[in-house]
């Protein structure tokens, strides 16, 4: 079973994302925030990260900047989701070292294809 790691300090958006990828046939494990993502990545070797943009104490950005950095997690395709969805916000998280940026509000849809892109 594939597996992703969920990184958002909201726990209902942990909960909806968890929901979505458990219909999908995928394994989940959640972080809230930076942090622990990047912990979280190294120990459980994903296949797929979902990172928000906006946390406490290390945002997105840097998470992504750090799994790139490391040789246990730099292969792992970051995705990220945000509230943060303008064009500017969609180069600077390629920038990152970000695949994509999936903009809050999103669609079971645009998740699920996300899956099939980079999963």
């Amino acid at each position: 079973m594939p597996k992703a790691l969920i990184c958002d300090d909201s726990a209902a958006e942990l909960a909806n994302l968890r929901s979505i990828l458990t219909d999908a046939g995928w394994h989940s494990v959640t972080a809230s925030n930076g942090n622990e993502a990047v912990q979280k990545a190294s120990a459980e070797q994903p296949s797929l990260i979902f990172l928000d943009i906006i946390m406490p104490d290390m945002d997105g950005y840097e998470a992504c900047r750090q799994l790139q950095a490391n040789a246990e997690t730099k292969t792992i395709p970051v995705v990220f989701v945000s509230s943060k969805n303008q064009k500017a916000d969609h180069i600077w998280a390629k920038m990152q070292g970000g695949k994509a940026l999936i903009g809050k509000p999103y669609s079971a849809d645009q998740i699920l294809d996300t899956l099939k892109a980079y999963g």
